[in-house]
Protein backbone atom coordinates (compact mmCIF):
# COMPACT_ATOMS: atom_id res chain seq x y z
CA UNK A 1 0.00 0.00 0.00
CA UNK A 2 1.47 3.77 -0.22
CA UNK A 3 0.02 4.87 2.83
CA UNK A 4 -0.17 9.13 3.40
CA UNK A 5 0.58 9.08 7.10
CA UNK A 6 -1.23 12.96 8.11
CA UNK A 7 0.73 14.05 11.08
CA UNK A 8 4.28 12.70 9.87
CA UNK A 9 6.53 14.52 11.95
CA UNK A 10 4.14 14.10 15.31
CA UNK A 11 4.36 11.43 17.94
CA UNK A 12 2.30 8.86 16.58
CA UNK A 13 2.99 9.25 12.95
CA UNK A 14 7.04 9.45 12.72
CA UNK A 15 6.43 6.33 14.78
CA UNK A 16 4.26 5.05 11.67
CA UNK A 17 6.71 6.48 9.16
CA UNK A 18 9.70 4.72 11.20
CA UNK A 19 7.21 1.28 11.31
CA UNK A 20 6.81 1.47 7.50
CA UNK A 21 10.61 1.93 6.82
CA UNK A 22 11.56 -1.07 8.53
CA UNK A 23 8.81 -3.48 7.62
CA UNK A 24 9.39 -2.94 3.78
CA UNK A 25 6.38 -3.96 2.60
CA UNK A 26 4.69 -0.60 2.03
CA UNK A 27 5.46 2.69 1.31
CA UNK A 28 4.48 6.57 2.75
CA UNK A 29 4.08 9.61 2.10
CA UNK A 30 3.33 13.18 4.05
CA UNK A 31 3.19 16.71 4.13
CA UNK A 32 4.76 19.06 6.42
CA UNK A 33 2.30 21.96 8.11
CA UNK A 34 4.46 24.18 5.10
CA UNK A 35 3.75 21.96 2.24
CA UNK A 36 -0.23 21.45 3.17
CA UNK A 37 -2.65 23.30 5.71
CA UNK A 38 -4.51 20.73 7.34
CA UNK A 39 -7.04 23.77 7.80
CA UNK A 40 -7.05 24.46 4.15
CA UNK A 41 -10.20 22.28 3.09
CA UNK A 42 -9.40 23.10 -0.76
CA UNK A 43 -5.39 22.20 -0.47
CA UNK A 44 -6.24 18.90 1.60
CA UNK A 45 -8.55 17.88 -1.19
CA UNK A 46 -6.06 18.51 -4.05
CA UNK A 47 -3.29 16.98 -2.31
CA UNK A 48 -4.87 13.79 -1.33
CA UNK A 49 -6.35 13.42 -4.91
CA UNK A 50 -2.83 14.10 -6.58
CA UNK A 51 -1.16 11.72 -4.41
CA UNK A 52 -4.11 8.69 -5.09
CA UNK A 53 -3.35 6.70 -1.45
CA UNK A 54 -4.33 3.29 -1.38
CA UNK A 55 -4.73 4.07 2.75
CA UNK A 56 -4.74 7.34 4.74
CA UNK A 57 -3.38 7.17 8.34
CA UNK A 58 -5.03 10.16 10.22
CA UNK A 59 -2.68 10.88 12.89
CA UNK A 60 -2.58 15.05 12.37
CA UNK A 61 -4.35 16.42 15.86
CA UNK A 62 -4.49 19.04 17.92
CA UNK A 63 -3.36 17.28 21.40
CA UNK A 64 -1.95 18.13 24.79
CA UNK A 65 -2.07 17.54 28.71
CA UNK A 66 -4.65 18.47 31.18
CA UNK A 67 -4.02 22.06 31.73
CA UNK A 68 -3.50 22.60 27.76
CA UNK A 69 -7.02 20.59 27.17
CA UNK A 70 -8.60 22.87 30.48
CA UNK A 71 -7.33 26.36 28.77
CA UNK A 72 -7.47 25.58 25.54
CA UNK A 73 -11.18 23.96 25.20
CA UNK A 74 -12.49 26.12 21.84
CA UNK A 75 -9.17 25.02 19.92
CA UNK A 76 -9.23 21.65 21.00
CA UNK A 77 -12.21 21.07 19.26
CA UNK A 78 -12.75 23.28 16.49
CA UNK A 79 -9.40 22.34 14.91
CA UNK A 80 -9.25 18.81 15.52
CA UNK A 81 -12.96 19.26 13.90
CA UNK A 82 -11.99 21.04 11.03
CA UNK A 83 -8.44 18.30 10.42
CA UNK A 84 -10.02 15.64 10.43
CA UNK A 85 -13.58 16.33 8.65
CA UNK A 86 -11.27 18.02 5.77
CA UNK A 87 -9.33 14.77 5.57
CA UNK A 88 -12.48 12.21 5.07
CA UNK A 89 -14.34 14.11 3.33
CA UNK A 90 -10.92 14.57 1.05
CA UNK A 91 -10.59 10.95 1.08
CA UNK A 92 -14.23 10.09 -0.11
CA UNK A 93 -13.90 12.74 -3.10
CA UNK A 94 -10.46 11.09 -3.86
CA UNK A 95 -12.24 7.59 -3.27
CA UNK A 96 -9.46 6.34 -0.98
CA UNK A 97 -10.29 2.57 -0.27
CA UNK A 98 -8.96 2.74 2.95
CA UNK A 99 -8.74 5.12 5.69
CA UNK A 100 -7.52 4.60 9.37
CA UNK A 101 -8.97 7.14 12.05
CA UNK A 102 -6.70 7.82 15.07
CA UNK A 103 -8.96 8.89 18.29
CA UNK A 104 -8.36 8.58 22.04
CA UNK A 105 -9.27 6.88 25.16
CA UNK A 106 -10.63 9.73 26.14
CA UNK A 107 -14.04 8.95 24.43
CA UNK A 108 -14.82 7.03 26.96
CA UNK A 109 -17.21 8.26 29.85
CA UNK A 110 -15.32 9.28 32.78
CA UNK A 111 -16.82 6.53 35.41
CA UNK A 112 -16.91 3.96 32.78
CA UNK A 113 -16.62 0.25 34.08
CA UNK A 114 -12.87 -1.10 34.17
CA UNK A 115 -11.47 -2.13 31.63
CA UNK A 116 -13.38 -0.50 29.42
CA UNK A 117 -14.90 -2.31 26.25
CA UNK A 118 -15.15 -0.47 23.14
CA UNK A 119 -19.47 -0.34 23.37
CA UNK A 120 -19.18 2.22 26.46
CA UNK A 121 -18.94 4.95 23.83
CA UNK A 122 -21.70 7.23 24.62
CA UNK A 123 -23.02 5.46 27.92
CA UNK A 124 -22.33 8.43 30.40
CA UNK A 125 -20.42 11.82 30.79
CA UNK A 126 -17.36 12.38 29.96
CA UNK A 127 -14.20 14.16 31.85
CA UNK A 128 -14.70 18.02 31.94
CA UNK A 129 -11.00 18.27 31.59
CA UNK A 130 -10.63 17.01 28.49
CA UNK A 131 -14.08 17.10 26.95
CA UNK A 132 -13.60 19.13 23.95
CA UNK A 133 -10.86 17.17 22.68
CA UNK A 134 -12.72 13.90 22.96
CA UNK A 135 -16.04 15.40 21.56
CA UNK A 136 -13.79 15.92 18.52
CA UNK A 137 -12.71 12.31 18.37
CA UNK A 138 -16.24 11.05 18.88
CA UNK A 139 -16.90 13.17 15.84
CA UNK A 140 -14.45 11.31 13.81
CA UNK A 141 -15.55 8.31 14.77
CA UNK A 142 -19.26 8.55 13.62
CA UNK A 143 -18.45 10.36 10.71
CA UNK A 144 -15.80 7.24 9.77
CA UNK A 145 -19.01 5.15 11.00
CA UNK A 146 -20.94 7.11 8.65
CA UNK A 147 -19.04 7.01 5.37
CA UNK A 148 -19.27 3.03 5.83
CA UNK A 149 -22.70 2.89 6.23
CA UNK A 150 -23.60 5.51 3.59
CA UNK A 151 -21.08 4.99 0.80
CA UNK A 152 -19.73 1.35 1.55
CA UNK A 153 -15.97 2.83 2.73
CA UNK A 154 -14.00 0.22 4.12
CA UNK A 155 -12.80 2.76 6.95
CA UNK A 156 -12.10 2.04 10.16
CA UNK A 157 -10.67 3.35 13.32
CA UNK A 158 -8.64 2.73 16.46
CA UNK A 159 -8.55 4.18 20.16
CA UNK A 160 -4.79 4.43 21.48
CA UNK A 161 -4.32 4.37 25.37
CA UNK A 162 -1.79 6.81 26.63
CA UNK A 163 1.14 6.93 24.37
CA UNK A 164 4.54 7.48 24.65
CA UNK A 165 8.30 7.54 23.44
CA UNK A 166 10.42 8.70 20.73
CA UNK A 167 9.18 12.02 19.43
CA UNK A 168 6.98 12.96 22.25
CA UNK A 169 6.30 16.21 23.23
CA UNK A 170 7.99 17.15 26.33
CA UNK A 171 6.86 21.24 27.04
CA UNK A 172 6.67 21.53 31.01
CA UNK A 173 3.27 23.00 30.49
CA UNK A 174 1.28 21.32 27.89
CA UNK A 175 2.07 17.78 27.36
CA UNK A 176 1.40 15.00 28.49
CA UNK A 177 1.97 13.03 31.93
CA UNK A 178 4.74 10.91 31.19
CA UNK A 179 7.00 13.11 29.10
CA UNK A 180 6.27 16.26 31.11
CA UNK A 181 7.24 14.06 34.54
CA UNK A 182 10.16 12.74 32.72
CA UNK A 183 11.38 16.16 32.19
CA UNK A 184 10.99 17.33 35.46
CA UNK A 185 12.93 14.38 37.31
CA UNK A 186 15.66 14.89 34.88
CA UNK A 187 16.04 18.75 35.43
CA UNK A 188 15.39 17.86 39.49
CA UNK A 189 18.46 15.52 38.99
CA UNK A 190 20.55 17.78 37.02
CA UNK A 191 20.34 20.94 39.59
CA UNK A 192 20.59 18.43 42.13
CA UNK A 193 16.99 19.31 43.80
CA UNK A 194 16.07 17.08 47.06
CA UNK A 195 11.91 17.35 46.22
CA UNK A 196 9.85 17.67 43.38
CA UNK A 197 6.00 18.49 43.57
CA UNK A 198 3.59 16.67 40.85
CA UNK A 199 0.36 17.61 40.15
CA UNK A 200 -3.15 15.41 41.74
CA UNK A 201 -3.05 12.90 44.30
CA UNK A 202 -0.78 10.28 42.54
CA UNK A 203 -3.56 7.65 42.76
CA UNK A 204 -5.20 7.97 39.81
CA UNK A 205 -4.51 4.84 37.50
CA UNK A 206 -3.13 5.03 33.96
CA UNK A 207 -2.64 2.64 30.99
CA UNK A 208 0.97 3.59 28.67
CA UNK A 209 1.56 2.15 25.49
CA UNK A 210 4.97 3.33 23.57
CA UNK A 211 4.21 4.46 20.24
CA UNK A 212 5.96 2.38 18.53
CA UNK A 213 3.53 -0.42 19.39
CA UNK A 214 0.64 1.78 18.44
CA UNK A 215 2.85 2.02 14.83
CA UNK A 216 2.63 -2.19 14.38
CA UNK A 217 -0.62 -2.28 15.50
CA UNK A 218 -1.97 0.44 13.21
CA UNK A 219 -0.05 -1.02 10.28
CA UNK A 220 -1.38 -4.70 11.45
CA UNK A 221 -4.78 -3.31 11.20
CA UNK A 222 -4.54 -1.69 7.80
CA UNK A 223 -3.38 -4.95 6.88
CA UNK A 224 -6.19 -7.14 8.59
CA UNK A 225 -9.54 -5.45 9.84
CA UNK A 226 -12.62 -4.33 8.30
CA UNK A 227 -14.97 -3.69 10.99
CA UNK A 228 -17.65 -0.59 12.49
CA UNK A 229 -16.51 -1.07 15.70
CA UNK A 230 -13.91 1.14 16.85
CA UNK A 231 -10.96 -1.10 18.09
CA UNK A 232 -8.94 -0.47 21.58
CA UNK A 233 -5.21 -0.02 21.47
CA UNK A 234 -3.38 -0.63 24.60
CA UNK A 235 -1.38 -2.82 26.67
CA UNK A 236 -3.43 -4.08 29.22
CA UNK A 237 -2.33 -3.33 32.35
CA UNK A 238 -2.37 -0.08 34.30
CA UNK A 239 -0.38 2.09 36.34
CA UNK A 240 -0.81 4.66 39.59
CA UNK A 241 0.50 8.15 38.76
CA UNK A 242 2.83 7.56 41.77
CA UNK A 243 4.10 4.22 40.76
CA UNK A 244 4.51 5.94 37.25
CA UNK A 245 6.64 8.51 39.01
CA UNK A 246 8.90 6.25 41.20
CA UNK A 247 9.42 4.23 37.76
CA UNK A 248 10.64 7.56 35.86
CA UNK A 249 12.31 8.94 39.04
CA UNK A 250 14.77 4.84 38.52
CA UNK A 251 15.23 5.61 35.28
CA UNK A 252 16.54 8.76 35.47
CA UNK A 253 18.00 8.24 38.41
CA UNK A 254 16.60 10.90 40.18
CA UNK A 255 17.38 10.43 44.18
CA UNK A 256 15.24 13.06 45.67
CA UNK A 257 11.83 13.09 47.14
CA UNK A 258 8.51 12.97 45.35
CA UNK A 259 5.83 14.94 46.99
CA UNK A 260 2.12 15.57 45.90
CA UNK A 261 -0.13 18.46 45.22
CA UNK A 262 -3.56 17.35 45.94
CA UNK A 263 -5.31 20.90 45.43
CA UNK A 264 -4.59 19.96 41.24
CA UNK A 265 -7.25 17.92 39.40
CA UNK A 266 -6.14 14.27 38.84
CA UNK A 267 -8.57 14.02 36.10
CA UNK A 268 -10.46 10.67 35.39
CA UNK A 269 -9.59 8.22 38.48
CA UNK A 270 -8.82 5.00 36.14
CA UNK A 271 -8.60 4.32 32.37
CA UNK A 272 -7.85 1.15 31.51
CA UNK A 273 -8.98 -0.54 27.95
CA UNK A 274 -10.20 -3.74 27.55
CA UNK A 275 -8.17 -4.75 24.19
CA UNK A 276 -9.45 -8.48 24.21
CA UNK A 277 -10.65 -7.23 20.13
CA UNK A 278 -7.54 -7.04 19.05
CA UNK A 279 -5.56 -9.37 20.81
CA UNK A 280 -7.86 -11.62 18.88
CA UNK A 281 -7.39 -10.67 15.59
CA UNK A 282 -3.02 -11.45 16.52
CA UNK A 283 -2.02 -8.36 18.17
CA UNK A 284 -0.25 -7.99 21.13
CA UNK A 285 2.36 -5.04 22.64
CA UNK A 286 5.88 -6.13 22.95
CA UNK A 287 7.25 -2.83 24.83
CA UNK A 288 7.27 -3.17 28.94
CA UNK A 289 6.76 0.58 30.57
CA UNK A 290 10.26 0.42 31.95
CA UNK A 291 11.83 -0.65 28.78
CA UNK A 292 9.61 2.05 26.68
CA UNK A 293 10.65 4.90 29.15
CA UNK A 294 13.99 3.93 29.27
CA UNK A 295 14.14 4.03 25.64
CA UNK A 296 12.37 7.24 25.71
CA UNK A 297 14.68 9.22 28.12
CA UNK A 298 17.83 8.05 25.90
CA UNK A 299 16.22 9.98 22.86
CA UNK A 300 15.47 12.90 25.06
CA UNK A 301 19.40 12.83 25.92
CA UNK A 302 20.62 12.94 22.93
CA UNK A 303 18.06 15.65 21.60
CA UNK A 304 19.37 17.92 24.31
CA UNK A 305 23.14 16.88 23.69
CA UNK A 306 22.85 18.06 20.12
CA UNK A 307 21.09 20.85 20.86
CA UNK A 308 18.24 19.93 18.58
CA UNK A 309 15.82 19.63 21.59
CA UNK A 310 13.46 22.73 21.73
CA UNK A 311 9.98 22.38 24.03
Amino acid sequence: MKIYVAGHRGLVGSAIVRNINAGGNHSWVGATRQELDLFDRKKVFEFVKKQQPDAVVIAAARVGGINANNTFPVEFLTENLQIEMSLLDACHAANVPKVLFLGSSCIYPRMAPQPIKEEYLLTGELEPTNEAYALSKIAGIKLVQGYRREYGRKWISAMPTNLYGIGDNFHPENSHVLPAMLRRLHEAKTSGAKTVTMWGSGTPRREFLHVDDLAEACVFLLETYDGDIPLNVGCGTDVTIKELAETVARVTEFQGTIEWDSSKPDGTPQKLLDTSRINQLGWLPSISLEDGILNTYKWFLEKIETKEFRS
